[in-house]
């Protein structure tokens, strides 16, 4: 069950979940119930044409969501996603177990037939109290309480839980949901980097219209001018979409917004190291994900990379003085750049080859 249309959509947790369904095709059948404000047919020739089913997604009708919130007492969001056509769409499926993508795609399975008779996991991705805490304001942080709520009512009310972050899962164990699983899935080995012969070059990717990514923007500003100094031909590549409509800002030298690109292949290949000092962070962390599996360099807080530290052996710079005594070592030291390139490529590489991904995902759909 998708808020997004897969066939169209792009994304961190349309990634992820195309991921994640991938590897539950390995042990069982699926098909893809999604919303989808695009075309309501699919391409033949993508791989899941036969698997997926659209519902169209419902515009917002503000004054509505808002009566059913103060009715039922839920949050905004919540409400937002209690589709009748959704529910209508699951009522028609005969499956023997439903995937929720996000805690609030299961307020339209909660109101189905198959409610208490077939098991219901729920795939959180980020807590959406956060999202909204961080991305919409005042209205946000006033409902992230409800929000919170919400999605611990549906873990609840849920057979499993499953979730990218460890701290996550364990945060849901202390609110007492006791099966919860970390999602401990990781990408397939990609494109190798070529680090030993990258230029003195740093990448940050992301999309900045989501406001942690826009954050950890405003900081690479105020501290390239420190990365840089002293370091003949350094440069800072900026790529994803930009905040806003408002003129780009003026860049200190050696820093560069590129926004979108037509082959991230060959400018990720061309750098030395992602940096990444987001402040807020929390569920995917699909750019070091995407880092890794290419054998390229992070330089990221804790927040950037959470339990991914532990699965590549990440060291995190939380301090301004740590995060650019780091950057400035990849800038300056190709060979040790290229090692540690090595190091978690080889590391990426060598959990897919041997089923952790795979089987994480085995493990929670047995439940």
């Amino acid at each position: 069950m998708l808020s997004k249309d897969p066939s169209v959509s792009h994304g961190g947790d349309v990634t992820m979940s195309k991921l994640v369904a991938e590897l539950a095709r390995e042990s069982v059948d699926v098909r893809m119930l999604c919303l989808s404000a695009g075309p309501l047919a699919t391409e033949a020739e993508l791989p899941f044409a036969a698997e997926l089913r659209k519902v169209a997604k419902p515009d917002v009708s503000l004054p509505k969501v808002l009566l059913n919130s103060l009715r039922t007492g839920r949050s905004l969001v919540h409400t937002r996603f209690s589709i009748p056509a959704f529910t209508a769409a699951l009522d028609a499926l005969d499956s023997d177990l439903f995937i929720a993508d996000h805690s609030y795609m299961a307020e339209s399975f909660l109101r189905s037939r198959h409610a208490g008779k077939r098991p219901l996991l729920v795939s959180t991705h980020v807590p959406e109290s956060l999202v909204w805490t961080a991305s919409r304001g005042l209205v946000g942080r006033l409902d992230s309480g409800r929000i919170r709520r919400d999605e611990l009512r549906v873990a609840r009310a849920a057979h499993a839980v499953g979730t990218f972050d460890g701290v996550e899962a364990e945060d849901y164990r202390k609110q007492g949901v006791e099966r919860v699983h970390w999602l401990d899935v990781t990408f397939p080995a990609g494109t190798k980097c070529n680090v030993g012969s990258s230029g003195r070059r740093l990448v940050f990717l992301g999309d900045r219209s989501w406001p942690p990514n826009q954050e950890a923007f405003q900081l690479l500003l105020q501290w390239w001018p420190e990365i840089s100094a002293g370091i003949a031909g350094a440069e800072l590549l900026v790529i994803g979409k930009p905040a806003g409509p408002a003129p780009k800002q003026a860049l200190p030298d050696g820093m560069q917004d590129l926004g979108f690109v037509d082959d991230l292949d060959a400018v990720l290949g061309s750098c030395r190291g992602l940096v990444a000092p987001i402040l807020t962070g929390g569920g995917v962390r699909v750019k070091i994900l995407d880092a890794a599996s290419r054998g390229l360099p992070v330089v990221g807080t804790e927040a950037a990379v959470g339990s991914l530290s532990e699965v590549f052996g990440l060291p995190t710079f939380d301090s301004k003085e740590s995060f650019v005594a780091r950057c400035r070592e990849l800038l300056l030291d190709a060979a040790g750049a290229a090692r540690e390139g090595e190091r978690i490529f080889e590391l990426n590489a060598g959990r897919w080859n041997s089923g952790v991904p795979h089987n994480s995902v085995e493990k929670w759909l047995a439940c």
